[in-house]
């Protein structure tokens, strides 16, 4: 069974793609669904701020129609238009029971709106800033992204030694049941060691085939992350290894962050938003002074061959009573604007506390890696120190297995550590708003 794990496993590392975790980053920000999602808000928030100004400009219309019947009124009104009423049409009957008549009318209108109180400048200035939130949030999904395809790269990586550690395992544990069997036959140990033996060597060997597993999927999340598909397989270029990174000092990171997160940012610029909502609001108590036109072409058939007229003016509005709805419109928009600016308050606490988690959690990987690293080298003494012991008679194998498993786990304990510290400081760059293809937690 574990032969042809080994087998399809190594078959697949053949036909994956190498590249490198900055390599990854650009895939991932070029291909990931989440991306182009958070690209088409940035881009519909942009034609949000073309709506928005829509308004200031005049509009004009244009428009053909068809009207017939012998309304005395209608037909009254349409000879005129076509300026075709005759000193007849005022005779009684003509004018109480006209004949059927037709009208063709193609007509330019036009209305502008002058003025409204500042309402359309202050619906502007808020698509404008909500326009902003939008880039913004686009910013700080493309620095999700990256953290996830860090993370991912990562626990390719991590995979890749975890399968490795299994694999060493099995070939030690292999070795000290050798050495049980030949002590069995010797006469010098009891079938219960050898037992015991066998007993590790399938733990090992059910490990390895859950470590091959592992690394399947790490590299299907990688290529998840990246916006590929499932089936797409890629190798890491590099080795999980020890990195050197910036210092980072708690205070300063805080501040970076308070100047750097994107969505930190995005907030601000959705309370200024609702500032403007609040100001558009008030303006509504205001005057509306609109101009209107329209230009007429009126005739009997189909064509511009009739007469024509026009008409123009202005209109100035004023509401004086509209049931209080203004008044409550203004009173929810104070509210969410309280309500904004508490958000955005609480929100630059959760960020300084994000901040300090990512710093703390860095900083007791790098711990943790120091004396995992001290851990392997004792482990590997103990463990050549118990083999000796063993093959001279003066311990059991109950003490060599208890010594491997030590030994072990004290690899892996140091390459999930080694893990820790590098993905964990792309944490400290998400957290302060600094993640990036070309910043150090990728680059590094």
């Amino acid at each position: 069974m574990v032969a042809l794990v080994l087998l399809s496993v190594g078959a697949a590392a053949q036909d994956a793609t190498p590249l490198t975790l900055a390599d990854a980053a650009k895939m991932t920000l070029a291909n990931n669904p989440m991306h182009k999602a958070a690209l088409a808000d940035t881009k519909a928030a942009s034609a949000g701020v073309l709506e928005a100004r829509a308004p200031m400009l005049p509009r004009i219309m244009f428009a053909e129609n068809f009207t017939g019947g012998n309304d005395p009124v209608f037909v009254f009104g349409a000879k005129l238009r076509q300026q075709v009423f005759s000193a007849q049409d005022f005779a009684l009957n003509s004018l109480n029971r006209p004949t059927p008549f037709g009208n063709y009318a193609s007509r330019f209108s036009g209305q502008w709106n002058l003025f409204d109180s500042t309402q359309s400048w202050k619906a502007l200035d808020r698509a404008r800033f909500m326009n902003v939130a939008a880039e913004q949030q686009l910013n700080r999904t493309d620095q999700e992204l990256v953290f996830q395809t860090v993370q991912a790269f990562y626990g390719v990586l991590l995979a890749q030694k975890q399968v490795q550690v299994a694999e060493d395992a099995v070939k030690t544990v292999e070795a000290i049941e050798q050495q049980s069997r030949a002590r069995v036959e010797s006469g010098m140990a009891v079938d219960s060691d050898l037992l015991s033996a066998q007993v590790q060597y399938s733990a090992r060997q059910q490990e390895l085939i859950e470590r091959r597993n592992q690394l399947a999927l790490a590299q299907t999340r990688l290529a998840l992350a990246m916006g590929a598909g499932s089936d797409a397989l890629y190798q890491p270029r590099e080795a999980l290894e020890e990195r050197v990174f910036p210092a980072a000092d708690v205070n300063q990171l805080e501040k970076t962050a308070m100047e750097k997160r994107p969505d930190l940012k995005r907030s601000e610029a959705e309370r200024s938003a609702q500032d403007k909502s609040v100001s558009m609001a008030k303006a509504a108590f205001g005057p509306r002074l609109n101009g209107f036109g329209s230009w007429e072409e009126d005739s009997h058939s189909v064509g511009w061959t009739g007469a024509n007229n026009w008409v123009a003016g202005a209109e100035l509005q004023f509401d004086l009573f509209s049931g209080g709805a203004k008044r409550a419109q203004l009173a929810r928009e104070k509210a969410l604007q309280e309500r904004a600016a508490a958000g955005h308050a609480g929100f630059q606490d959760a960020v300084r506390l994000e901040v300090r988690q990512a710093y703390y959690q860095f900083d007791a990987a790098q711990q943790q890696v120091k004396v995992a690293r001290s851990a392997i080298a004792q482990a590997d003494e103990s463990l050549r120190i118990n083999q000796n012991r063993y093959e001279g008679g003066l311990s059991t194998v109950t003490d060599m297995l208890r010594v491997e498993e030590a030994a072990h786990r004290a690899k892996a304990d140091y390459w999930q550590a080694v893990y820790r510290m590098n993905a964990s400081y792309a944490g400290v760059e998400l957290a302060t708003g600094t993640l990036t293809v070309d910043s150090p937690a990728v680059t590094q």
